[in-house]
């Protein structure tokens, strides 16, 4: 394995979407939610260490995570946890690790990888950030993996890449909001758009000078801190200034700005699991075409349904169709798949009327 490579393992969220079983406390990246015997994170951990040296997998997540890190991945140390006393958006925590791992490494080439992904060809997606990994240990470039879309899907932003390159790596024109529909439809059918997956490959050097040039305050608020990085006085300075950066994603922090970007069109399949109609996508079905994860299930005139609930509880299911059915201790969801979106508001109103503690 090669120790230059590095990766920054992204496990900060909080999957709200995925209510009741993801909650602020306990979010859906340490949860099993394809019912494989594996965590979220566990699963990506265990591919990026496929090319990657496992001691230079950071973890970053929230503070108050940092005990369900070490209980679902045993085998790494405390230096490898990169922990945000504040949510900040993706850029000051991704810049914060880079710095850290730059002091450690100079020649370091790393990947920014959410921990909440499904990828189902993990040597498809190694190829893919080898390739990637040798493009930039030899350019000053950021990149990105886009994902072919297969519908004018609303729910992500698109990546548009210059159409007369017949390489395999793209050079960027520019990033695109979340669209309406009929302009996600315009977008597929000029055929040089790809989903925005939020999976970034770069050489530390370049994208600490994306920063410097784009973003100088965020830049020098965590470059004051050079000196502490991997020390023992880091702790105190992080949490003396990390509340200081502002909330801004990477996105709009570096990429959009930047003229060295390129991308890869992938050439795995994936999912961003970001809502439960989307897991139910990715699960096997049974015979009424209900995705099942743990129960035991009696069915009748039902069909489309996504349940989940504990191991081997028993669900007797009549005339419901398309409906998201999840039981988890003393919270039961029984809700239209194609309201799912609305879950975040459900859950809002559940913890102003019922308390806090049921998200």
């Amino acid at each position: 394995m090669n120790k230059n490579y590095y990766a920054i393992l992204m496990a900060g969220g909080v999957g709200s979407r995925f209510w009741p079983i993801s909650t602020q406390d306990f979010p859906k990246q340490f949860h099993d939610m394809l019912g494989t015997g594996d965590t979220l994170i566990q699963k990506t951990f265990s591919r990026l260490a496929n090319i990657i040296p496992k001691e230079n997998i950071f973890i970053l997540t929230n503070e108050r995570y940092n005990d369900l890190v070490f209980e679902q991945l045993p085998e790494i140390t405390k230096r490898q946890v990169v922990l945000e006393p504040a949510m900040r958006n993706t850029a000051p925590c991704i810049l914060y690790a880079a710095l850290k791992i730059q002091k450690e490494n100079e020649d370091a080439v790393m990947i920014v990888a959410p921990s909440d992904h499904w990828i189902e060809d993990e040597k498809a997606f190694t190829d893919n950030v080898q390739q990637a990994f040798d493009f930039c240990s030899k350019n000053d470039t950021l990149m990105t993996l886009g994902i072919q879309p297969t519908f004018p899907n609303t729910g992500y932003g698109y990546i548009e890449f210059d159409k007369s390159n017949s390489s395999n790596i793209k050079s960027v024109n520019q990033f695109r909001e979340k669209p309406d529909y009929e302009t996600a439809k315009q977008f597929i059918a000029q055929g040089n758009f790809l989903w925005n997956a939020g999976i970034f490959m770069w050489s530390v050097s370049s994208v600490v000078n994306a920063y410097k040039k784009n973003q100088p305050n965020l830049y020098q608020l965590f470059e004051k801190g050079i000196e502490v990085y991997n020390t023992d006085f880091e702790d105190d300075f992080i949490r003396d200034n990390y509340g200081k950066a502002e909330n801004i994603s990477v996105d709009y922090a570096i990429m959009e700005s930047s003229k060295n970007v390129y991308v890869i069109p992938a050439t795995f399949d994936w999912n961003d699991l970001g809502t439960w109609g989307s897991l139910y996508d990715k699960l096997d079905k049974d015979e009424n075409n209900n995705a099942v994860v743990n129960a035991r299930t009696l069915t009748e005139d039902a069909s489309g349904n996504m349940i989940r609930t504990k191991a081997d509880k028993i669900v007797v299911v009549d005339g419901l169709q398309d409906y998201i059915i999840v039981d988890k201790d003393e919270v039961l969801l029984i809700f239209p798949k194609t309201k799912e979106q609305d879950i975040k508001k459900v859950l809002q109103n559940v913890k102003s009327t019922f308390g806090e503690h049921y998200g």
